[in-house]
């Protein structure tokens, strides 16, 4: 099994911490030389600094916001200019929770743009190297919630969704050019986003976080949440020439506890 990325590079974004940051961490051990985007300078210079460069890898990183659709945009316009990239990670952190009928319109518009405008901006301008070379992987972090609705993450999961289904047009339209474009879905995962989410429902009930947390982990067969890894490491095998022909789906990682087939 071809798992090997060396001699290929890879963009990886919201990659200081979490999911991305473990994402990138997996493609640089599979030998892909890592181009980190997000907004915090100095946690992209300590996030690269650990990434694995056995295999002689140049990792370096960008800087950009993504809820500024335009300087996302001129970032990698830099990018493809000096890099030849193959392999795209979509990956920013998730709306504020709450109930959907309260949300504003205001933050429907500001997550659109920030999760499907700035995904869409990224792959438009990647998509023609991949062509060239006839091999591309964009890859989506999303959330389960594509599949089945989280409660209280009104926004989030409308907007995920749109992702979900962006993500599988585009895989229909690029795949005979030798491009996949598939969408990794972390159930419970150990980050700073699940504290969060924990910290507002426990508030809501009245409970302790780490009540909320036991009980949130209650639901999940595997009796626990997931690890930052656990789910890099699907979405780093997806990113292979190994994976060349699953394209256009929706894969959860999250120990079971989605409700479909």
């Amino acid at each position: 099994m071809n798992i090997s990325l060396q001699g290929k590079t890879a963009l990886v974004c919201g990659s200081t911490q979490g999911i991305g940051l473990a994402t990138a961490k997996e493609l640089a051990l599979l030998g892909a030389e890592c181009i980190l985007l997000a907004r915090n300078e100095s946690a992209l210079q300590e996030a690269v600094s650990g990434l694995d460069s056995s295999r002689g890898q140049q990792h370096s990183y960008a800087v950009a916001d993504f809820t500024d659709p335009d300087a996302v945009g001129q970032a990698v316009t830099q990018l493809v200019s000096k890099k030849r990239i193959t392999i795209l990670v979509n990956n920013t952190g998730g709306p504020a929770a709450g109930p959907v009928i309260d949300a504003p319109v205001e933050s429907f518009e500001s997550a659109f743009r920030q999760h499907l405008v700035v995904n869409h901006l990224l792959v438009q301008a990647l998509v023609p190297t991949m062509k060239e070379d006839g091999y591309g992987r964009i890859i989506n972090i999303i959330s389960t919630s594509v599949k089945v609705p989280l409660h209280n993450l009104g926004v989030s999961n409308t907007i995920r969704g749109a992702v979900a289904s962006w993500a599988k047009t585009l895989a229909n339209e690029l795949a005979a050019d030798g491009i996949t474009v598939n969408n990794v879905l972390p159930g419970f995962t150990s980050t700073k986003r699940l504290e969060s989410l924990a910290a507002i429902l426990a508030s809501n009930r009245g409970i302790t976080r780490k009540e909320q947390e036991a009980l949130m982990a209650g639901e999940v067969p595997a009796k626990r949440f997931g690890h930052a890894e656990e789910i890099a490491a699907v979405a780093a095998f997806l990113a292979t020439p190994a994976a060349a022909y699953v394209n256009g789906t929706s894969i959860p990682v999250d120990g079971g506890r989605t409700g479909s087939i």
